[in-house]
């Protein structure tokens, strides 16, 4: 017997009321009734809780929200109002609440540090933003401390300590030697989670005197170093011949020879430990371990198993890494170091904890005065959060009584609301590791009734289709509506006419006599209001002579016929497809008006044909296939390729050319129709051949021309129309001489990477096009159409120069000129590139939308004027997406569609929509730097379309004469129910079928009583739903009525229902996305039932692949399908043999075109270009006061004579830097730095003095050093605003990096 479930006592009104709640007003998405409909505030945009700013810029405190009328803003600081017209220093934008605090006038950050929020508030309520915590960001200086040498014997563990200064946020970590080269790691020496340099063991070349760390602040974009370290390794052998020396040869001496030990754990100390890590961050576990050898580290997990997807190893396996943690990682994680002396291991106990995160976030309710809602707020987190309520931004126990509301802990119930009732109410859920805050309006409205449909509209119906005309209204109270057709007809009602919810007239089957003018009333307590609109009958298109199957010899010709029929008022296109894709482009294929015919046909024909007819109405097709027979294959005849050549001798050896000759080998019964000649530079490329030139099969003596500076060797290989000879022995070689290049780089462009600057790029020659040693390149540049002089650099080894400080997007003449140790290659050509892109400035306009059918639209927009693009114009991005179906009123998930159109296009195609859904879209610009800002949104609606068949027919209580049926709803509708239409018919015991009656039910039924049955007799029952469309899919179910009165049952009949008669799996639906579609379906039969879903590409016949689905549940979602292809599934049951659904089609949307990353504008980029800038100003300082400590030398007066040093980029693979030429200075306690000499921005020398100020290279850096020989220098491009006072700032200063960059 089922067991009652009891209702506590305290619950049963809730539970009443919460039954009785009668459903939200649905407001339409009509861009002109939101703006005179009244609103509360709703914050837009806001910046985010912790927001950590640059202390040399000013402060942007973002509070954007929308309201009607528009609301105004208020602050708070630290729990108190703000004043802002009290502070010259704080302004807030104009329509907005956004904050700009000036710094960078005179204005301290520290200043305004605090906790800040938002208040926006209207005369319909108060919305308020989160606490937004300010804080500067702050990169102290290295603490001064002493260094003492590190002496540590050949085998022994060691830990170098970084220690940074505290920052905010913290620093990046990283160790180099003092000529910036990364030091190299494995898996004895790394970096731990702390910034040390742990050595598992020593050895002797870890003896050096530069081992240096770096801090990186990227919030205020620094760097700095910590004083070098010196380590000492002493060896065995070392430490021997030292004895040595000091004892006769009569005294017994040796040191120990280096001992292996057990592996012991350098980091974390002890046996065990704890970690508490929050849900959702990544989980960082670290074992560093000495010994010898070097310990191997291994990570488990104690009573379970490390996250698959998840988990990743780093620094050579002794971190371990789980990202995206859960509260399932908590546990024992163990490490186990191990060598061939031992093991030692440490557990770490992690603990995840959990902030606040949204089961159910409360959402806005709009109301009609009387009407009842609820705002739900719930929240999960590790603790359980704590929920509160707010009320226009006050604790809704103090604010202001409202009889209409009442709170249920995280449930606000609204019972009978008026328009007074209408405020913003705030949920928080928090814990102690966060908190939660989301506004909610509830809006009350009382409006006269509106029509959105615009009047006079044009409706175009095929005849013997459903016809919809539209009467889109709005009205608080629901307004009714009622339709008349012609000027003074009476109120349409009767079976041939279906009345929608949201006010459509549905003409279910349309003939020529339903032409006419058709009125829409609207009415409430408020008012009355009108419209018109027309609908006109068209004739179907029809196919009237198909194409049909052909079957044609190979070479032959072959025609397909396609005769139409079609309105006269509409123009047809015809196309033709084969294998469902567009005809080859062949001028075989001849398309003529009513047939295709296709010329020398050949194998590749073979397939498909089908002609397509399209009007703006409807669409018809017809389809046939065209088999080719093969011709039979001719025998080949076999020949061999030729023997080598032999025998090559160079003689006439000149400067640029010399004569080479050979003797050929067997031809093979093939006459050898050319001989190809190869060389081999020895000096440059050894053991690659090249291409050199090729001469008639009859000629073994040829002149070849030469390059300077190769050493050359020859080889030749023959050729006949078999194929090529193995290539012949080679010659001997030849040394050419050296000369000036004969030809500057090739393929010299100009683009920029960012708004201010000019990337110059061009290919590097090859070595035997440098025709002798010292390969340079000369780099100029100017602006096109300005009246200046050219600007060069001489660089080498590099294939790009960087210009900075240009204007955005202008042209620029170039050009690369190379040059060796013997003189410069001919004057090359100029060539125009731009200067680097900025964002688009405007947004497309005039943006409209033309729905064409239930699933495409076409969307037309206004081209942007081009000096707005500031770049190169690539196209136009469609961004749309669907807000809700318009059949159940509900609205879901934004997922949000993005469709590229190339070039200036106006306009583009919008596919794979669904029916009867409401849609926005906007239209935003693209050039080569990014997107501008997007249109306003616009709102469209698709129609209707078929629905699905009825979620479930059931048929119960069966008696002598009657059976009651039972049904549900389609689960996808796909527009508005208009009627459900059953079918049924007797069957005898031999299962012939008696006569069929047919029954309209009203969409509004869910049940019906059959009477006046047979008594003991089966019947079949047909079953489907309607829209304005047409019919869906039907379903089928069997029943017995009873014997006699006693109610003897049939067997098929259990407990007064009638069950199946045998299992059966039926309604098999698909919703396709783009790479993944859904797949549900109905099941009937014996319980527990596993089942699995096959699937394919449509029309292959490659084998169905198979998915198991978990548990019994009825609905899969099948992933990593490709975009735009049809593919074809069933549904099946296990263990039941032969048992499965009927194949059902689907199609996968089409690839919408992802979003480019353009790497010129990632910050990792930018922060890599700038750390490359900065250093390379150090190097130059180090190179220039080694050159001073070294004196005058005759190669330090040439580099004196000449300004243009060769600088070497920094390697992108490793991060380290090339040699620099240096000047020279003095430095005091420090080694000699190098600072190559540059030509200043402002394009003039400085005259070398006494002083060697370092202001005087470079170009007008500002580099300072501090007391412990660390530089701190800015790569950001920005000016220090002023010098630091003394030595109180913990803050370092930032200096100005204006030098143009070498990559």
């Amino acid at each position: 017997m089922m067991k009652k479930k009891s209702i506590p006592a305290s619950k049963p009104l809730l539970i009443l009321f919460l039954c009785q709640i009668i459903s939200a007003l649905d407001v339409p998405l009509d861009s002109k009734l939101l703006e005179e409909l009244s609103q509360p505030p709703t914050i837009t945009h806001q910046s985010p809780k912790d927001y950590i700013v640059d202390p040399r810029e000013n402060i942007v405190i973002q509070c954007e929200a929308k309201g009607k009328p528009p609301p105004s803003f208020s602050w708070t600081r630290n729990g108190t109002h703000f004043d802002i017209d009290k502070d010259a220093q704080v302004t807030m934008k104009p329509n907005s609440g956004t904050l700009v605090i000036n710094i960078m006038n005179g204005g301290k950050a520290e200043a305004y540090e605090g906790v800040y929020q938002c208040t926006a508030r209207n005369e319909r309520g108060a919305a308020i933003s989160n606490n937004i915590v300010i804080r500067p960001s702050r990169s102290p200086l290295w603490t001064k401390e002493k260094l003492e040498p590190h002496q540590v014997r050949e085998g022994d563990s060691l830990v170098l300590h970084c220690r940074p200064p505290v920052g905010l946020p913290p620093p990046i970590i990283f160790w180099m030697d003092n000529a910036f080269q990364r030091l190299p790691q494995s898996e004895r020496v790394s970096q731990g989670l702390n910034g040390d340099l742990y050595f598992s063991n020593v050895q002797p070349e870890d003896t050096r005197e530069d081992y240096i760390c770096y801090a990186r602040f990227n919030h205020t974009q620094t760097i700095q170093q910590k004083q070098p370290i010196s380590v000492k390794v002493f060896s065995m052998d070392s430490l021997n011949d030292t004895i040595a020396a000091n004892l006769s040869d009569t005294d017994i001496y040796g040191a120990k020879p280096v001992t292996e030990r057990q592996p012991v754990l350098l980091t974390p100390t002890g046996s065990t430990s704890t970690k508490v890590e929050l849900r959702g961050n990544v989980l960082l576990l670290e074992c560093i371990a000495a010994g010898l050898p070097t310990p191997v580290i291994r990570w488990i997990k104690e009573g379970g198993e490390l996250p698959a997807n998840r988990t990743f190893f780093e620094n050579f396996k002794k971190t371990l890494k789980i990202i995206d943690v859960s509260e399932a990682d908590s546990g024992n994680y163990k490490c186990i170091a191990r060598n061939t002396l031992g093991s030692v291991h440490h557990v770490i106990s992690v603990t995840v904890k959990a902030a606040p995160y949204w089961i159910t976030a409360p959402r806005n309710l709009v109301l009609s005065p009387g009407e009842d809602g609820t705002l739900i707020c719930r929240a999960n987190g590790n603790p359980k959060p704590s929920i509160s309520w707010l009320a226009n931004g006050v604790p809704i126990a103090i604010a202001p009584e409202d009889p209409s509301r009442k709170v249920d802990g995280d449930t606000i119930i609204f019972s009978h609301v008026q328009e007074r009732s209408s405020a913003v109410y705030q949920c928080n859920a928090s814990n102690e590791y966060g908190y939660l805050l989301a506004n909610a309006f509830v809006n009350v409205l009382a409006e006269p009734p509106r029509i959105l449909t615009p009047a006079n509209k044009l409706y175009q119906v095929i005849a013997d289709s459903p016809a919809l005309l539209d009467c889109a209204y709005f009205g608080s109270p629901k307004p009714e509506i009622e339709w008349f057709k012609g000027v003074k007809g009476s109120i349409l009602r009767g079976n041939e006419y279906v009345f929608h919810d949201n006010g459509t007239l549905e003409i279910p089957v349309a003939q020529k006599d339903s032409t006419g003018t058709y009125t829409c009333v609207a009415r409430n307590e408020l008012g009355k209001i009108q419209n018109e609109v027309h609908l006109e009958i068209k004739d179907p298109t029809m196919i009237i002579k198909q194409p049909e199957y052909k079957v044609v010899q190979r070479y032959g010709q072959v025609s397909f016929e396609c005769i139409i029929k079609h309105d006269s008022t509409l123009l047809p296109t015809v196309i033709w497809l084969k294998d469902n894709d567009e005809l080859p482009d062949d001028e075989r294929f001849l398309v003529g008006k009513d047939n295709l015919t296709i010329m020398n046909v050949t194998d590749k024909d073979d397939g498909t044909y089908t002609c397509i007819v399209n009007t703006t109405l409807d669409s018809v097709s017809a389809s046939a296939v065209l088999t080719v027979v093969a011709a039979p294959p001719t025998p080949a005849i076999i020949y061999a390729r030729p023997n080598p050549p032999f025998d090559l001798e160079l003689t006439g050896q000149l400067e640029r050319s010399i004569e080479l000759s050979w003797i050929p080998g067997d031809e093979n019964n093939s006459p050898i129709t050319h001989f190809v000649i190869e060389y081999e530079d020895g000096l440059h490329e050894p053991g690659v051949w090249h291409y050199q030139t090729e001469v008639p099969g009859t000629q073994t003596t040829v002149q070849l021309k030469l390059s300077p500076y190769v050493n050359y060797s020859f080889r030749v290989v023959a050729v006949n129309k078999i194929g090529r000879s193995q290539p012949s022995e080679p010659s001997e070689q030849y040394l050419t001489k050296s000369a000036s290049p004969d030809e500057n780089p090739a393929n010299v462009q100009g683009i920029g990477s960012e708004p201010d600057n000019l990337v110059i790029t061009w290919e590097s020659l090859k070595g035997f096009q440098s025709n002798g040693p010292g390969l340079q390149y000369k780099v100029s540049w100017r602006q096109k159409d300005v009246d200046d002089e050219w600007t060069s650099v001489i660089v080498a080894n590099v294939s790009k120069y960087i210009v900075s400080g240009t204007p955005t997007f202008v042209p620029y003449e170039i050009k690369v000129q190379a040059l060796n140790d013997l003189g410069y290659a001919p004057e090359p050509s100029e060539v125009i590139g731009h200067s680097g892109e900025d964002l688009p400035m405007v947004a497309p306009g005039n943006v409209q939308v033309h729905v064409i059918n239930s699933t495409l639209a076409k969307v037309h927009w206004d081209p942007v004027p081009l000096k707005t693009v500031r770049g190169h114009l690539q196209g136009y991005k469609v961004y749309y997406w669907k807000v809700q179906s318009l059949s159940r009123r509900s609205r879901r998930h934004v997922e949000k569609k993005i469709l590229t159109f190339r070039g200036n296009k106006t306009f583009g195609m919008l596919p794979g929509l669904e029916p009867y859904s409401s849609y926005k879209l906007n239209v935003r610009v693209v050039n080569g730097k990014g997107e501008g800002p997007a249109s306003p949104d616009k709102v469209f609606k698709t129609p209707e379309g078929v629905p699905s068949s009825p979620s479930y027919l059931k048929i119960t209580n069966p008696t002598l004469d009657s059976l009651t049926l039972e049904w549900g709803s389609p689960t996808h509708p796909n527009g508005v129910l208009t009627s459900y239409i059953l079918k049924f018919q007797p069957i005898n015991n031999t299962h012939e079928l008696g006569p069929l009656v047919e029954i309209r039910i009203p969409a509004n039924e869910s049940s019906l009583i059959l009477k006046n049955l047979n008594y003991s007799t089966r019947y079949k029952f047909y079953f489907n739903a309607q829209t304005s469309v047409g019919s869906g899919s039907q379903i089928t179910e069997e029943a017995v009525t009873i014997m006699d009165e006693a109610g003897i049952l049939h067997p098929a009949v259990v407990a007064g229902k009638v069950q199946p008669l045998y299992p059966r799996i039926r309604n098999v639906t698909t919703a396709a996305a783009e790479t993944y579609a859904n797949i549900s379906w109905e099941y009937e039969g014996p319980d527990h039932a596993n089942f699995y879903v096959e699937y394919g590409v449509a029309g292959s016949k490659e084998d169905w692949k198979k998915e198991i689905v978990n548990g019994s549940r009825s609905f899969f979602v099948l992933k990593g399908l490709t975009p735009g292809t049809a593919y074809k599934v069933r549904v099946g049951a296990e263990g039941l043999s032969g048992f499965r659904s009927s194949e059902d089609v689907f199609e996968t949307g089409p690839a919408m075109a992802s979003r480019q990353v353009d790497i010129a504008t990632q910050g990792w980029f930018i922060g890599l270009m700038c750390a490359v800038a900065l250093l390379i100003l150090i190097l130059l300082i180090v190179c220039f006061i080694r050159r001073n400590k070294g004196g005058k030398y005759p190669v330090k007066e040439k580099e004196d004579a000449h300004a243009d040093p060769e600088i070497q980029p920094m390697k992108e693979d490793d991060g380290t830097f090339g040699e620099y030429r240096s000047l020279e200075s003095d430095a005091e306690d420090h080694k000699p730095l190098k600072k190559g000499s540059r030509t200043p921005s402002d394009r003039t020398v400085k005259k070398e003095d006494s002083d060697d100020s370092l202001v005087d290279y470079g170009e007008g850096v500002n580099g300072q050093f501090n007391e412990d020989g660390s530089f701190i220098g800015q790569y950001s491009g920005k000016k220090e605003k002023e010098p630091a006072e003394g030595n109180e700032s913990s803050e370092a200063p930032s200096p100005v990096n204006a030098m143009n960059s070498f990559v």
